[in-house]
């Protein structure tokens, strides 16, 4: 069984891919419903530099729009880790969404200083697949992208950044504690 938290942490990009486990039943969308989505959001909330939605105002259509950046990050990050040009449609993909609700920046005065901020036209959808396709472009386009790995855990492909080189699972918790605690197991029952 699955855990139906789904892991945070990583860059946001990632962890929108990581939002489809395998199980021994198979994959596992963790974003199956808006009210999914929704919790998803929350987990992420202090991530994004402007708000994505009130939460109630998404829908099925804005659902569809995650689902298919979060499809086009996958493949261009499959192929970017491995030092491979990423699919023509992954990249027509991320640059649609980007293009439907570009970053309109502006000066502000905060009361104490100039600041720049960024606003994104358009439904709360679009503009969400914008902010996660725009993550997308940062990871994709920085060298790290090849520190990029899957997970060693016995059955998970989940995706990490590898900032440590002996890091191997996507979670210390969740599977590095099953890798030790089945290498204990094997230690001592060959005993």
């Amino acid at each position: 069984m699955v855990d139906p938290t789904p892991l945070t942490g990583e860059p946001l990009a990632i962890d929108l891919v990581n939002t489809r486990p395998d199980t021994a039943d198979g994959p596992v969308d963790l974003l199956a419903d808006v009210t999914q989505l929704r919790s998803w959001l929350s987990l992420q909330a202090e991530r994004f530099p402007e708000p994505t939605s009130d939460g109630a105002a998404l829908t099925e259509a804005d659902l569809a729009a995650v689902h298919a950046v979060r499809e086009h990050i996958a493949a261009a990050v499959h192929a970017a880790r491995h030092g491979e040009r990423p699919p023509p449609k992954a990249l027509d993909g991320l640059n649609a969404a980007l293009h439907a609700a570009p970053a309109i920046q502006e000066l502000v005065w905060d009361g104490g200083s100039v600041t720049l901020t960024s606003q994104r036209p358009g439904a709360p959808g679009t503009r969400l697949a914008a902010l996660l396709a725009e993550d997308a472009v940062g990871l994709l386009t920085d060298p790290a992208v090849r520190k990029v790995r899957i997970c060693e855990g016995e059955g998970c492909v989940m995706l990490f950044l590898q900032a440590h080189p002996r890091r191997r699972w996507c979670s210390t918790s969740r599977c590095g504690n099953r890798a030790r605690v089945a290498r204990y197991y094997r230690r001592h029952k060959a005993n």
